[in-house]
């Protein structure tokens, strides 16, 4: 079946075998393999992508979900438009040692950018809530939440600019 959906702000249309998953048809069709598939189950978080602007877990949902649908991948976060530089999450993430390996990143990534745009004014208690769906391996996640305040803080502050 063919599916039209808006990826990472462009227009989309594909082919899709209707039994497809969302993260199979971003890494094996598309080619935007910042997705990543760590449990196939929807535990870890790994594959969490935007669709209509809401965090969804991309392993466990079916391509023609996306018809008509915008779709935003860790391809299409950026900063400010115009300028070269990351979005103010990823650079927090950065600033602050959020990630170790970076297999979960792009999924810490994506929900922690929807936790700050759902609640601005993010607490340490919020952000460790939010992010229970997201599994990391390697740190004691201290780095992760404090780079998630920093970012949703960088967020609100690139608000009022």
């Amino acid at each position: 079946m063919q599916i039209s959906f808006t990826l990472n702000g462009r227009p989309t249309v594909v082919d899709v075998e209707p039994a497809t998953l969302v993260a199979d048809l971003l890494r094996e069709q598309l080619n935007l393999t910042g997705t990543h598939i760590g449990c196939d189950t929807s535990q870890c978080g790994a594959c969490v992508v935007h669709l209509n602007g809401l965090p969804v877990k991309s392993c466990t949902l079916l391509a023609p979900a996306l018809d008509g649908a915008t779709l935003l991948t860790i391809e299409g976060l950026q900063g400010a438009p115009g300028s070269n530089r990351m979005h103010p999450m990823q650079e927090a993430f950065r600033e602050h040692h959020g990630l170790q390996c970076g297999f979960c990143t792009p999924g810490m990534l994506m929900t922690a950018v929807a936790l700050a745009t759902e609640k601005p004014d993010l607490t340490e208690a919020d952000v460790r809530h939010g992010l229970e769906g997201n599994i990391c391996r390697c740190t004691g996640y201290q780095n992760i939440v404090v780079s998630v305040m920093a970012g949703a803080a960088a967020m609100n502050a690139a608000k009022g600019e």
